[in-house]
């Protein structure tokens, strides 16, 4: 399929998009979340039948299920996304010159974005609040494995939005196939930027192979780090929440790192994890520290695969170091930069953490699961930003604008 006559109506409803004032915006929004609590039923029996078509046991069936709780919590966050202030038109900084020219700096929208995505529909909701507060229309390039789950719910905001008079083109979701995917990381002429969302083989992909900016985002490999002065308690209910509260998420535990000096305490501090049923892949030296004390079906020993991985499920490796230098080094070679903690009574120590570990988010004695939008305060997210050029961690409103440059004068010319 061609999918340039799509690209051209989305860039020209971003433009008529920019003359919609801040309150219209937020009338939509809310509209658009109480349309999505109104349509649930729609939406989760067309979500069903991608259900019916993925392995429950497949790490990503987490992620696309859509149930009425959801779909409240989705509609929460656009409801969160309409209070909050719009970053559009902020005026970031102004400078009048010797001879007289007032040069001004602008917050704008980047016009198109792109996000390419896989069996995440809750992103297409997210995607879109986001994008229109921030004054940006987008394409949207689902998985096939979430196909009838976007095209419902794109259908219900489309509807909404032509019902009130606004051009429905502000949104557009492509076809599943690849064809169409290339095709997106090639619309120079009518993408501003894309944005991909999902496993590290989607991103790296999508990075090879677009000539549109790209924004890396989704591949979490988080660790923690049991310090030698880490509190058992606390570190405990930690450990358990960042990997178990939800596996299939970016934000979830790959490895727990524990200091030498503290293997007497390993058995405990991963206790609660075995209520869960979490399978652990330890090193020789935690292997010996847990074996008699963890379920033998739920121990294995460590390969040189489990470390580096995304497990997005119940399984987590264990690593265990002789020194501080030794945990950074680990996390430095294996993360993704992404989300780090330390559990430390020992503030230098944590000081130390925060400058050498190399990640957006970095934590000390809290669970890593804390790494989203919402709980920073932003609002619904696009993403978790892995990069360092324009952002980096939780991507809100704020990512989602670039900035132009006003120059005002009275008759100036340049000698």
């Amino acid at each position: 399929m061609d999918c340039t006559p799509i690209f051209k109506k989305v860039i020209e409803a971003g433009r008529i998009l920019n003359l919609l004032d801040e309150g219209t915006i937020n009338d939509l929004l809310l509209m658009v979340a109480a349309a999505a609590i109104e349509n649930s039923d729609y939406i989760i029996a067309e979500n069903k039948k991608d259900l019916q078509l993925m392995d429950e046991a497949d790490s990503r069936y987490d992620r696309l299920v859509l149930t009425a709780k959801r779909i409240e919590s989705i509609a929460s966050d656009i409801r969160n996304v309409a209070e909050l202030i719009s970053p559009v038109g902020r005026l970031l900084q102004e400078n009048i010159r010797p001879n007289g020219l007032k040069i001004s700096r602008m917050s704008v929208p980047f016009g198109v974005i792109g996000i390419i995505y896989e069996a995440r529909p809750n992103v297409t909701f997210d995607v879109f609040s986001l994008c229109l507060k921030s004054g940006n229309a987008c394409v949207l390039k689902g998985g096939s494995d979430a196909i009838h789950s976007n095209t419902a719910i794109v259908k219900v905001i489309r509807d909404l939005l032509e019902k009130n008079g606004v051009d429905p083109n502000i949104i557009a979701l492509l076809p599943a196939g690849r064809d169409e995917t290339i095709q997106l990381l090639n619309a120079r002429d009518y993408v501003d930027l894309i944005i991909p969302r999902g496993s590290r083989n989607l991103i790296d992909y999508v990075r090879m192979n677009a000539t549109i900016p790209v924004i890396e985002t989704g591949a979490g490999i988080c660790h923690t780090y049991f310090d030698e002065f880490g509190d058992k308690e606390a570190g405990r209910v930690i450990i358990n929440n960042a990997k178990t509260r939800r596996v299939s998420v970016c934000n979830a535990l790959d490895c727990l790192i524990v200091h030498e000096d503290r293997l007497g305490d390993l058995a405990y501090l991963v206790s609660l994890c075995s209520d869960s049923q979490v399978v652990i892949c330890a090193d020789e030296k935690s292997y010996s520290a847990l074996n008699g004390k963890y379920p033998s079906e739920l121990l294995i020993r460590a390969t040189d695969d489990s470390f580096g991985t995304e497990f997005l499920s119940y399984k987590m490796s264990v690593k265990t170091v002789d020194t501080f230098d030794e945990a950074v080094s680990h996390i430095n070679q294996y993360g993704s930069k992404h989300s780090e903690a330390i559990i430390s009574e020992n503030n230098s120590r944590i000081e130390l953490f925060y400058r050498l570990v190399d990640a957006s988010s970095v934590y000390s004695n809290a669970s890593t699961a804390f790494t989203d939008g919402a709980e920073f305060g932003l609002g619904a997210e696009i993403g978790i930003s892995t990069q360092k050029l324009h952002a980096r961690g939780p991507m809100a409103l704020e990512a989602l604008t670039t900035y132009k440059w006003i120059i005002e004068g009275n008759g100036q010319i340049r000698r």
